[in-house]
């Protein structure tokens, strides 16, 4: 197992965990029922209005990020000992 190989799982693994531990601090989405339209609960809210700078949105944001950091380390890790000869 080459330096390389090593850096790329450890890589992999903090990236891994660092997509699991933002989307455990993501909010569930309640899903609208009878009672909030009895209620008159409105669907728009203040969060919904500045959805750019809310914690979800950012999470979302940071998840996003983390899933194309994923993906671009999972294809290196894998193409760069390719062009590496032995």
């Amino acid at each position: 197992m080459g330096t390389l190989e090593i850096i790329g799982g450890a890589a992999l693994l903090i990236v891994c965990l660092a997509i699991i531990i933002v989307c455990l601090m993501q909010d569930q989405k309640s899903q609208d029922s009878m009672t909030s339209a009895l209620t008159g609960a409105s669907a728009e809210s203040f969060y919904g209005k500045n959805e750019g700078r809310t914690k979800e949105a950012i999470l979302n944001k940071v998840t996003r990020n983390f899933g194309i950091i994923l993906f671009i380390v999972t294809l290196a890790v894998n193409i760069i000992p390719l062009f590496i000869s032995k």
